[in-house]
């Protein structure tokens, strides 16, 4: 297991749908272990396979703080299949930098998935890990929080961004809200 490379925003990897893992054996474990490593060490509460620059449908998440590990998800091709409600919610994200927002999202979801043991589960959640579902199974279909505020919001996120990186400034450290 190691730490993988975090994509950042506006890498084109991110933007990119993630493909069905079509099957679950070994290899995978080993990637999805070095997926909870890495969203750890960020520090951050979850990650998704296109953050690593992996095109599958791969997510880990981990919203409790106090015992982490206790509660660890590691979730092959999840959905939403029901959603229901609305919150909004500050996001930041381990892919962008600098930067975070309300984010309006459904304040209850039922998510399926598959569990790198094989099984079918589903996931009924509110409050923040509705919120970090939602978030990480967004980047699966090649989609940021800040593609869901306002044009004008993103584009001035964009414009700053582009002038860090040009400026060498963009040290690629997530904002201090909670990183999803």
């Amino acid at each position: 297991m190691a730490l993988l490379k975090i994509r950042k925003f506006p890498d084109t990897v991110l933007k990119q749908p993630a493909s069905a893992v079509e099957q679950i054996d070994g290899r995978l474990n080993g990637f999805i272990d070095s997926m909870v490593q890495t969203m750890y060490a960020a520090p951050g509460v979850g990650l998704a396979a296109p953050q690593v620059g992996d095109s599958r449908r791969i997510v880990v998440l981990d919203t409790d703080h106090d015992d982490p590990g206790k509660h660890l998800l590691k979730l092959i091709n999840p959905q939403v299949v029901e959603a229901d409600g609305s919150i909004i919610w500050e996001e930041g994200c381990l892919s962008v930098i600098d930067f975070t927002a309300d984010v309006q999202r459904a304040a209850r979801v039922l998510v399926r998935a598959w569990t790198p043991d094989e099984k079918e589960i589903e996931i009924e959640a509110d409050d923040l890990l509705a919120v970090a579902l939602q978030h990480e199974i967004d980047h699966l279909d090649g989609k940021l929080f800040i593609d869901r505020i306002s044009r004008i919001k993103r584009e001035l996120y964009r414009r700053k961004i582009t002038k860090m990186i040009k400026e060498g400034k963009a040290d690629g450290k997530p904002p201090s809200a909670v990183r999803i």
